[in-house]
């Protein structure tokens, strides 16, 4: 079931817990969830300047729950790390295989990176047969831990135009949070965003670099709700 989707162009500014908005071109196809609201825009854009910024100003500056705001929950820490663990037991032998990485973030984020070997085909945003079983995992785990927001993030290597790989990381990052809904997590949790070839993690110029800098994200942040039901 496929879900619509808004386009936005926006880049968040964020500092010691203030959100800004400012508009950015190089954003313009970024869309995201129609029932998010505000607060994925605004995790996106401090996951973007933590990404960018390892100082950890962006993201420790960001208000992580509701769109006005608000601090997290005394459980907030001990629920994302039932989730985590949950994550890395069921995930076991994709991370033995270096399919998927889980990382935990400032702010309680869970970060889980998808190699493009795994899930998709080169130049395709179609999801390989191989990638569904992990999905399914991931899905099952995120349906039980509602109290969350998902923001999955798109990467390719430089091979081809800016605006194509701009245009293909949003798709593959359309087509996991597509494989999610269908498989049960709700359509106003989630939210999407392609980066095309503007975040490298490694080398560009050598085969292997350019393997490791395709690749998904999913974020998965909690609200202010978290831990407390």
């Amino acid at each position: 079931m496929k879900r619509k989707l808004l386009k936005i162009n926006v880049a968040l500014c964020l500092v010691v817990g203030l959100v800004g908005c400012a508009t950015n071109p190089t954003h313009e196809n970024t869309k995201k969830g129609a029932g998010i609201g505000v607060l994925v825009g605004a995790v996106s854009g401090a996951i973007i300047g933590y990404q960018n910024d390892h100082s950890g100003g962006a993201l420790r500056g960001a208000l992580i729950g509701g769109a006005a705001g608000g601090a997290l929950g005394a459980g907030a820490g001990a629920y994302m790390d039932k989730q985590q663990t949950e994550f890395e037991q069921q995930l076991a032998d994709e991370r033995a295989q270096h399919q998927i990485e889980i990382e935990r973030q400032q702010n309680e984020i869970l970060k889980l990176t998808m190699s493009s070997e795994v899930s998709f085909d080169f130049n395709s945003a179609h999801i390989k047969s191989t990638f569904q079983s992990p999905l399914n995992k991931i899905a099952d785990i995120m349906s039980r831990y509602p109290q969350t927001q998902i923001v999955v993030i798109g990467h390719t290597d430089n091979v081809g135009s800016d605006q194509y790989n701009l245009d293909l990381s949003l798709r593959r990052a359309n087509s996991v949070a597509d494989y999610l809904i269908m498989r049960g997590v709700a359509t106003s949790r989630m939210g999407t965003e392609g980066r095309g070839e503007m975040e490298p993690i490694a080398n560009n110029d050598i085969v292997t670099g350019r393997a490791q800098n395709r690749r998904v994200e999913i974020f998965v942040v909690p609200d202010k709700n978290a831990g407390q039901y």
